[in-house]
């Protein structure tokens, strides 16, 4: 009766969550990389460390505006994995990010735990992340003085701790979350003036349709993302796959009038995934897409 009454609790906060971050601004904002919609969802709630079983290593590129100079390329590398026994998750994530001259470092280690709430296949997931971020200027390719004081100043900058927090309910179809991934930034250093920076709320509900083992499934999803001195980020669309998930396709519109596609191949172990977001309007949409290639290898399964 207790896990039943918690979970109805965790139902109704975390759906109050979605709707009231719809009508509220936040701090700073970036493009998520195209896998953590649906295939590496670790990337921005670190309830999901551990989440599915085995060990899940991902490695994620992708390349924005490919025909602007100096555009902004990312490289991510992460990996999780669940401790059945002890239900927890663990998990690590190398994020490494340029834009033109500024570049930042993002090293993430990942705690979460996963309770089995009242009836079969109803579970609450929560964890928590530690972060140390670096941020730098590139030298080399500063066209001024070579002996510039701020440059200088800026690369001696120290690495900062950042911390984040996230909450998952699942059931067999329905998956509710929401997350901080940006905890101190948030609260502690609201005023600092970091060069690269990402979303600060995050709420989603994904519904599946359809099974691994059917000729077909489909998973509508809705998400928002909190930005800042621009108009928040409302993302909605579905992934599609294909029996025993061999093909997938993805489909996704973002309310700042951009959208992304993806195609994925699985194979065995190894699922591979390719992203293009095009700017649908505005003055961005002259500068090209953004094209991304992600490649996950599950390894540790139990096969049975």
């Amino acid at each position: 009766m207790i896990k039943f009454i918690l979970e109805k609790c965790v139902i109704v906060i975390l759906t109050v969550i979605c709707i009231l971050s719809g009508f509220q601004k936040a701090t700073a904002q970036s493009r998520p990389l195209g896998s953590q919609y649906y295939e590496n969802q670790y990337l921005s709630n670190p309830a999901f460390a551990g989440i599915d079983q085995g060990l899940n290593l991902n490695l994620d590129y992708r390349n924005q505006w490919k025909s602007v100079p100096g555009s902004p390329v990312t490289l991510n590398i992460s990996g999780d994995y669940r401790l059945e026994r002890k239900r927890i998750g663990v998990g690590l994530d190398v994020y490494k990010d340029k834009a033109g001259l500024l570049g930042q470092t993002h090293i993430k280690g990942s705690y979460s735990y996963h309770l089995p709430l009242y009836g079969d296949n109803r579970n609450l997931h929560l964890g928590v992340s530690l972060a140390v971020v670096q941020e730098n200027l590139d030298e080399s390719n500063i066209i001024a003085d070579p002996d510039d004081v701020l440059v200088e100043l800026f690369n001696q900058r120290k690495s900062y701790l950042e911390g984040s927090f996230g909450i998952v309910y699942t059931n067999e179809r329905f998956t509710l979350q929401a997350a901080v991934p940006h905890f101190g930034k948030l609260f502690f250093r609201k005023n600092e003036q970091n060069t690269i920076n990402g979303y600060l709320y995050l709420a989603a509900i994904s519904y599946k349709i359809g099974t691994d083992l059917d000729v077909l499934s489909i998973e509508p999803k809705i998400s928002f993302r909190a930005a800042k001195e621009i108009d928040n980020v409302f993302d909605i669309g579905t992934n599609l796959k294909l029996e025993n998930n061999t093909l997938s396709f993805l489909g996704m519109y973002h309310s700042d009038n951009s959208a992304t596609f993806g195609l994925g191949v699985n194979y065995d172990q190894f699922f591979i995934q390719f992203y293009y977001t095009s700017q649908l309007g505005g003055i961005r949409q002259n500068f090209g897409g953004d094209f991304e290639i992600s490649l996950k290898v599950n390894l540790l399964r139990d096969k049975k």
